[in-house]
């Protein structure tokens, strides 16, 4: 997108392997609302995947400290790569309440939103492969859009779920830790957003 060389080429690449890796995680969240029996083997595989999330960002800052020239500007890589990895860490902070809350019963409003947090993931890592690619700006910015939209929604189950939740006769111990579940979801919806807000704007600025 922006003149390519090796190193270039090394932060696209990693950028793709951690939406990947993000995707994956949002992906076994959705499984583990669904599986909760199984809910201790698939939080320690979104852990596993956070883990792969963090190597990537500390090796993407590293690059950043060591290479003279990069794709675009070093503030735009580094927040991209921090949003990215605001999700991954999200979603494994959903999971591990789940896991710590002993929660066995699941709520369809969180895989609700779960579900549409993959949809995100999915927007997200179709942006960072199209990045390099200078001729695909309108597609990038549609897909932006889209996400965006996709927050939205999740906004709107999030508002949907907290209202179930605080009706009478809800155990108050179980609002306190479907709330915290609730939060970390639609916060790393939001972060997609701020992903894309990113992505957006090293578009129009080198457009």
């Amino acid at each position: 997108m922006f003149g390519r060389s090796n190193t270039d080429d090394l932060f696209f690449e990693d950028f793709i392997r951690h939406a990947k890796s993000t995707l994956e995680g949002a992906t076994l969240l959705v499984s583990l609302f669904d599986e909760l029996g199984n809910a201790k083997e698939l939080a320690k595989a979104i852990s596993e995947a956070e883990h792969v999330g963090d190597s990537l960002t500390h090796g993407i800052v590293k690059r950043l400290h060591e290479t003279w020239i990069t794709p675009f500007d070093r503030g735009d890589i580094l927040n991209l790569i921090s949003r990215m990895d605001d999700v991954l860490d999200l979603v494994e902070a959903a999971s591990d309440r789940v896991l710590l809350f002993e929660i066995t019963e699941t709520r369809a409003g969180a895989k609700e939103i779960a579900e549409v947090l993959v949809k995100c993931c999915e927007q997200i890592l179709r942006a960072v492969e199209l990045l390099p690619n200078g001729k695909r700006r309108s597609e990038l910015l549609d897909i932006a859009v889209q996400i965006g939209k996709f927050e939205g929604e999740a906004d709107t189950l999030y508002r949907h779920a907290i209202a179930r939740l605080f009706k009478p006769g809800n155990d108050p111990i179980e609002v306190m830790k479907w709330r915290e579940v609730y939060d970390a979801l639609e916060t790393a919806c939001d972060r997609c957003a701020d992903v894309a807000n990113v992505i957006e704007g090293v578009v129009l600025e080198y457009a």
